[in-house]
């Protein structure tokens, strides 16, 4: 229930950012997102005993909002600030870690202004096709999952529940483009919705790696019933970059 309540509480704000605040309230709740991501995505760097990013690799991400391209100047900051740590044996581990989570988070949020830009409708179907696949992979996986698609990694998913949520983006694709079908075919739409969702889910499934490798449950306690920032939107951070990327490809 209450991850029900929490996401009921976010679905209006999510509405009023994408579509009706102003640019300087967008980038400012981008900007927050990223920072509350990269904070929890801190932490479960240090579980694995390497120093946590921090402050530093905020900052380095932050420069990513400016230009993507910036990421090269990431990567030095980050070798860089490697060169200050005690035990140089983990400076390449320190400086990996930097560089990932700015490209992984603070990269994937500069994706979703630049998505905002071309059309709110974007960012809105980026988003929107993990709120379905979500929903779609819990139920189909509760009535008939029986195989499990990564034990290892992630328990409760299964390879049923995998497959209606990519059959659930076919049919979200298909509506999608019906209701605003931006210059694209129904062929174009509907590849593009289920490559989109599996690389959702592949997002949710990186990040529950890298906690277990972590020993963790839980990102972070921030969203009751959902844990932290990171565990609600790992698939977000997928799917962002696929579409901005897919954008500039078929150029609509």
């Amino acid at each position: 229930m209450k991850r029900v309540f929490t996401a009921l509480a976010l679905i209006p704000f999510a509405i009023y950012a994408i579509f009706f605040g102003p640019p300087w309230f967008f980038l400012l709740s981008a900007v927050a997102m990223a920072l509350l991501c990269y904070s929890e995505y801190s932490n479960i760097v240090a579980a694995y005993g390497i120093e946590a990013p921090g402050l530093p690799g905020a900052a380095a991400g932050l420069v990513l909002f400016f230009d993507i391209a910036y990421v090269r100047l990431v990567a030095l900051a980050a070798l860089m600030l490697s060169l200050r740590l005690r035990d140089l044996v983990n400076g390449l581990a320190y400086a990996a870690a930097m560089t990932m989570g700015a490209v992984y988070i603070f990269g994937a949020w500069r994706c979703a202004i630049d998505l905002r830009a071309v059309h709110p409708n974007w960012l809105l179907f980026a988003l929107a096709i993990n709120w379905t696949g979500d929903v779609a992979a819990y139920y189909v996986g509760r009535a008939v999952g029986k195989h499990k698609l990564a034990e290892r990694i992630s328990p409760g998913k299964t390879v049923e529940g995998a497959i209606g949520s990519l059959a659930s983006a076919a049919l979200f694709g298909a509506g999608f483009a019906y209701w605003w079908p931006a210059g694209l075919s129904m062929a174009v739409w509907i590849p593009l919705a289920i490559v989109t969702n599996a690389a959702g889910q592949f997002g949710d499934l990186t990040e529950s790696a890298l906690k277990r490798g972590a020993g963790m449950k839980d990102s972070g306690t921030l969203l009751p019933g959902h844990g932290g920032w990171l565990d609600r939107l790992d698939s977000s951070l997928f799917t962002l970059p696929v579409v901005y990327c897919a954008l500039l490809w078929i150029k609509p």
